[in-house]
């Protein structure tokens, strides 16, 4: 993916794939052996995996919207950024409104789909609009 035109429609229709409130939307981004990993936690490896850890933020946040802030290159590589919006209306929620910004740091894969994501955003400001 070396257009940065392609990437940018690619990042936008990723970003609406979080808002689809269906998880395998956002796992097909992902290579069949992709992963996600969050604030540095433990890689989500495969599809499966990958879907999992969306559905708990589609479960958290039911009216979750995610969007594309701008998609950068730099010598770190390819950076997805984002913001979160959402109620946290889940199940054991406080039903607080969240709004959080982000990035996901991408290596793109043969074929074109996300072979590896480290996210991160402020996890201390997260807690906090979660009443946590």
């Amino acid at each position: 993916m070396d257009d940065l035109a392609e990437l940018m429609n690619f990042a936008e229709h990723y970003a609406q794939a979080w808002c689809s409130r269906n998880p395998a939307n956002v796992a097909a981004f992902y290579a069949e052996d992709g992963s996600l990993s969050v604030n540095d936690g433990p890689p989500a490896v495969g599809r499966a995996a990958i879907s999992e850890v969306a559905q708990g933020f589609m479960r958290d946040f039911p009216d979750m919207v995610v969007t594309m802030d701008d998609v950068s290159r730099d010598l770190e590589g390819t950076k997805f950024h984002w913001t979160l919006r959402g109620t946290n209306t889940g199940p054991g929620g406080a039903g607080n409104p969240v709004r959080i910004s982000g990035y996901e740091l991408w290596k793109i894969s043969d074929e074109g789909l996300i072979a590896e994501s480290n996210g991160h955003f402020d996890r201390a400001d997260y807690q906090r609009q979660l009443g946590s």
